[in-house]
């Protein structure tokens, strides 16, 4: 794996030019894959969690209002199980391949999905909530709240399970598997929130969690190639400081903790910190696996830039702003309202918020992400053929 993009890192005007190039040109890939596999939380679930709903699971109350409007209003005019307004960075990617949008994997193993083609589209394991770790291993330090037990291992456990359906033979499975594209996360993500709701400190985080959940992707990752996976996607996580979530529940009159965005600093040296050592582990996977192409995604400084200037982009609200939450936030984000209950009312014009409720971003948003991966060859690395 290159590191030659990192220089581009320093320079945050010829990341913007870059980006705002790519909005304004056109292209029309060639389908350079035949199927996309994703694994994560909901920052790329597609409706698992929405057809989970009808199963004996028990799903909190904060998560089932996926199901509501205004989620999906924009694109798909109703709820899909999206944690957005409209489509994900993994949609974009579809699209862009010339992919069907991903049918979650529940809704096939249910039966409710009778239209899945396994040779032209692939699959989507992801469930909002889910973590990297087993939910056992918050359960032992005192974390009892869970949003889900989909967790990584059981998304990897569905595509073993799937596979049979995929292919039937360990040279047609490499040879399938070969040509498709596999998003290994975003994943971890809510396996650092939950301690971080906690107020757990960041040396505990950074010494007992992390670590744990790089051993858990780096797994996955190595289960996924032995089964024929060459090209492999892993994106790292978002700055957290930037989160008007954590803006509000971790809010602070010292100005010094906030940096020029209105990001608090601590916070994305943690998400910082976190993806230097993806990344490192990544170099290694690598290293022991010369003949895949293991892609480092940098959904971090993709994701900062918007919130850096944010009305080159479009957005015309702030950091400090999200366009479905209750009014009249007060610092105190956590309360039991939220965005899908019948009193809090979405903003009229969600393209111009970077924020869709608080936590998740908007399809406007994920637009831009999707597009600076996909076309900018800044937030991935050289080596990365994505189309």
């Amino acid at each position: 794996m290159a590191s030659s993009w990192l220089k581009f890192l320093t320079a945050p005007l010829q990341l913007l030019i870059v980006l705002l190039h790519v909005a304004a040109s056109s292209s029309i890939s060639s389908r350079c894959f035949t199927t996309i596999y994703s694994f994560g939380d909901s920052i790329a679930d597609t409706g698992n969690l929405y057809f989970d709903i009808n199963t004996d699971h028990h799903i909190p109350p904060s998560q089932s209002l996926v199901l509501n409007l205004p989620y999906g209003e924009t694109y798909f005019h109703h709820p899909t199980g999206r944690w957005s307004n409209g489509r994900l960075i993994i949609d974009f990617f579809a699209e862009h391949m010339g992919i069907p949008l991903l049918k979650p994997y529940l809704g096939i193993k249910n039966g409710k999905i009778r239209d899945w083609k396994p040779m032209e589209e692939g699959v989507n394991f992801a469930v909002g909530g889910a973590t990297a770790l087993d939910p056992s291993f918050f359960v032992d330090k005192g974390i009892n709240d869970i949003a889900t037990n989909y967790s990584l291992g059981v998304q990897l456990d569905w595509f073993q399970h799937l596979l049979p359906s995929i292919c039937n033979s360990s040279s047609g499975c490499k040879e399938i598997l070969g040509k498709s594209l596999f998003f290994v996360g975003e994943i971890g993500g809510n396996d650092l929130n939950h301690p971080l709701f906690q107020y757990t400190s960041v040396d505990e985080i950074m010494r007992t969690y992390v670590p744990n959940v790089i051993n858990e992707i780096s797994s996955t990752i190595n289960k996924l190639i032995d089964v024929g996976a060459q090209t492999l996607l892993v994106p790292g996580n978002f700055p957290l400081g930037c989160s008007f979530f954590y803006l509000n529940i971790y809010h602070t009159t010292d100005m010094g903790e906030y940096d020029h965005a209105g990001c608090l600093k601590w916070l994305n040296k943690v998400a910082k910190d976190y993806n230097k050592k993806l990344y490192a582990e990544l170099n290694r996977l690598q290293v022991l696996h010369p003949h895949t192409n293991i892609i480092y995604a940098d959904y971090y400084h993709a994701a900062y830039s918007l919130y850096q200037s944010p009305s080159l982009f479009g957005f015309t609200n702030s950091t400090h702003d999200a366009c479905c939450v209750p009014e009249n936030v007060n610092n105190n984000y956590d309360s039991s309202v939220r965005c899908g209950d019948p009193e809090v009312i979405a903003c009229d014009d969600p393209s111009k918020y970077i924020s869709w409720d608080g936590v998740h971003l908007t399809e406007a948003a994920y637009k831009w992400i999707a597009k600076a991966l996909l076309k900018g060859h800044i937030y991935v690395d050289k080596e990365a053929q994505l189309c």
